[in-house]
């Protein structure tokens, strides 16, 4: 039964706004004015309250018999589809959303940060993976500290055994003639530096290469023969020049005592290139000296050594009343200022820099078998310390001499290593 009243008249526009009394839907022919047009390709969204429907419902009652306004069109279309956009300014059919733009998703920024933070972790992982192989890759592991026999107890805290060789491999004449090496063959101690990384802040104790030893019974690091010891008194740098640094550890351990953790050593050139690398370091030289043995001229004030410049400043010694005892003042001065100066931001986190300072560095450095990077780089902080006020830096406590070889003072040597073993603060002077 149609319910639809039968109102119909000549007028279009009364028609098509109430439906037809026909059983089926009104035809085409009926309808001549209404042109389909395609919706264009967007999301269909919800249409709003007023479209898809006859607005004669939209009050809740049953509109029967009701005349819309005069030129009011329902949009009623049987094949209409709900939602699709005007075609104008390619809005949808809520009069453009706002999140859409012409018809893609608005950008979730968020996501893009998150990846792009991603991204970057992943690429300093890589380049901080590539750098770590290719730097392990460039260290000396030549000395085998499992060759020092009777060994002392190790204690807290890390203990470097830090030696400047005269060394001059890798050199060539005009290299030699220009930082004033000679040309003596093999290699010697020029300075020995105990170097301790504890609780209580870093400790760097210089070791006079004239101070009197007592050689002990040693395997000889490269024939493995037993050398009994006869109770033999010599200078320092004599252990390193009879059998290299396994024997010199060995000294140094009978002598003081005090467990050697690591050996670090670096030669002649590779001093000056590492300066010349980080582009010199600044010094506060207090009083002006020549050594023509060295080749050092230096006024007195705040300047910047270059790698020909820092040689010379360690290796001086005639030029002072306290001959050896001052060099080593004037050694720990040196290197803490050059691990003050290369440790830090601008040198770590530049490429330009750090490559090749870790180049020039680690192609000379020659280490125990057991040496990390991550060690090594601990070894240059603690030293970096010892300049910023949290360390200390002393000579080996000197009782007195004997014939040019200085005497370590045995009392004190003993509680300062006591000290070091229980990483304790140290409170030993020394000379």
């Amino acid at each position: 039964m149609n319910d639809w009243p039968d109102r119909r008249t000549g007028d279009r526009s009364e028609r098509y706004g109430r439906g037809s009394a026909s059983p089926q839907p009104e035809g085409a022919r009926a309808m001549p004015h209404i042109q389909r047009r395609p919706a264009p390709p967007q999301r269909p969204t919800v249409p709003p309250q007023s479209q898809g429907y006859d607005d004669r419902y939209q009050d809740g009652s049953s509109g029967y018999g009701n005349s819309p306004e005069p030129g009011y069109d329902s949009g009623y279309n049987t094949g209409q589809v709900y939602g699709a956009g005007s075609g104008g300014g390619g809005r949808g059919g809520r009069g453009g959303d706002a999140g859409y733009v012409q018809g893609r998703p608005a950008p979730d920024w968020r996501r893009r940060i998150k990846l792009g933070a991603l991204t970057l972790v992943v690429a300093l992982l890589v380049v901080s993976v590539s750098t770590y192989f290719w730097a392990d890759g460039k260290l000396k592991r030549e000395v085998d500290l499992a060759k020092v026999i009777e060994r002392p107890e190790a204690g807290d805290g890390t203990n470097y055994l830090i030696v400047g060789s005269d060394s001059r491999e890798g050199m060539s004449a005009e290299e030699k003639k220009r930082l004033r090496t000679g040309s003596a063959e093999g290699k010697r101690t020029d300075s020995m530096m105990i170097l301790h990384d504890g609780s209580n802040g870093p400790t760097l104790i210089s070791l006079p290469r004239d101070s009197q030893v007592e050689i002990p019974s040693f395997k000889g690091s490269e024939s493995g023969k037993m050398f009994p010891g006869t109770g033999r008194q010599v200078k320092l740098n004599a252990a390193y020049a009879e059998d290299g640094p396994e024997l010199l550890v060995r000294t140094v351990e009978f002598n003081t005592g005090l467990h050697i953790d690591h050996y670090v050593e670096i030669g002649f050139g590779g001093f000056a290139k590492i300066v010349d690398a980080i582009g010199g370091v600044e010094m506060d030289i207090p009083e002006a000296f020549k050594d023509k043995k060295s080749g050092a001229d230096f006024q007195a004030g705040k300047q910047t050594l270059n790698g020909e410049q820092s040689l010379a400043f360690v290796r001086t010694r005639y030029a002072f009343a306290g001959s050896d005892l001052d060099r080593t003042k004037n050694q720990q001065k040196f290197l803490a200022a050059l691990a003050s100066q290369t440790a830090t931001p601008s040198t770590i986190l530049n490429p330009f820099e750090l490559y090749p300072t870790m180049g020039a560095g680690l192609d000379t450095l020659v280490v125990d078998k057991d040496m990390s990077l991550w060690a090594l780089g601990n070894m240059f902080f603690a030293m970096k310390g010892v300049t910023g006020g949290d360390g200390t830096s002393m000579n080996m406590p000197i009782s007195g001499t004997n014939g040019g070889n200085l005497v370590w003072d045995k009392a004190k040597v003993k509680q300062l290593v006591e000290q070091l073993k229980n990483d304790e603060k140290v409170t030993v002077k020394g000379n």
